[in-house]
């Protein structure tokens, strides 16, 4: 694996895991993070990886932005504000929409400000009972980015949204389970073995179907009906031909677990 300096990367059997990796910090990612992150998932998608879990070293997940430096010295901030997101923070989140394998994050501690964008941007977030989601922005005069202000909506409706991104106050895991934002809330000592078990399951999935699923799931936010059906179909056009299609055709028929290999 290439060394990175705010990141770190490990791969078991089928798992990718990305760890941020500034923990006295409580992992407030400054621009560069983000793109090591992408690299990472270039590189361990390239070499086979069939799923993702994205996790934060120490007592948080991810307090937002590094505001420490950069557009809080700049001379003008706002445009050193939209550079990092424009060529840094953003292409991430572009780039786990469109990766062609499952994500998982594990949430520990605070998930906060662009923090939070990323671990809502898995398709599964698994939180320790001690996390909390916090769209931090407006308590320092900003507004929600990484995503949120179409994410949050779509996951939670209008009303909770608002309340979320207007009045800047901490949501607890346990909450965010009870409003569908997350996917499960585990004791704080199970958080890395729950989210890995669930990772090691999807790894184990017909890859190609899945990816094609979360692109379809992502996809169909802004798609109308006739549309999404339109996607559909080519969608399944493209998953019945691969190995692992056959593969659970032929497990069906004999009544045995299918062995997909993510062909």
């Amino acid at each position: 694996m290439p060394d990175y300096e705010h990141i770190l990367v490990e791969r078991q059997g089928c798992v990718l895991t990305v760890t941020l990796n500034r923990p006295e910090q409580l992992n407030a990612a400054p621009p560069a993070m983000f793109e090591e992150i992408g690299r990472a998932l270039d590189a361990g998608v390239a070499d086979g990886a069939r799923a993702v879990l994205l996790a934060g070293a120490g007592r948080a997940f991810c307090s937002g932005a590094d505001v420490g430096g950069g557009a809080l010295t700049a001379d003008d901030p706002g445009a050193a504000t939209h550079a990092a997101l424009t060529n840094s923070y953003h292409p991430l989140m572009e780039k786990l929409a469109d990766l062609p394998v499952p994500v998982v994050s594990a949430v520990r501690g605070a998930a906060a400000g662009i923090g939070c964008s990323l671990a809502l941007a898995a398709d599964f977030c698994v939180a320790s009972s001690n996390a909390y989601f916090l769209q931090a922005f407006v308590n320092i005069g900003l507004v929600p980015d990484g995503g949120a202000s179409w994410l949050l909506p779509r996951l939670v409706g209008r009303a909770r949204a608002a309340e979320l991104a207007m009045l800047g106050e901490r949501l607890s895991a346990p909450i965010a389970h009870d409003w569908g934002l997350i996917h499960k809330v585990v004791a704080d000592d199970q958080l890395e073995a729950e989210a890995g078990r669930l990772a090691e399951r999807l790894a184990a999935g017909p890859t190609r179907a899945l990816g094609l699923i979360r692109r379809q799931l992502h996809a169909a936010q802004s798609l109308d009906y006739a549309a999404s059906l339109r996607l559909e179909a080519d969608h399944q056009r493209a998953a019945r031909g691969t190995a692992d299609a056959a593969e659970g055709g032929r497990a069906f028929l004999e009544k045995r677990p299918a062995n997909f290999t993510g062909a």
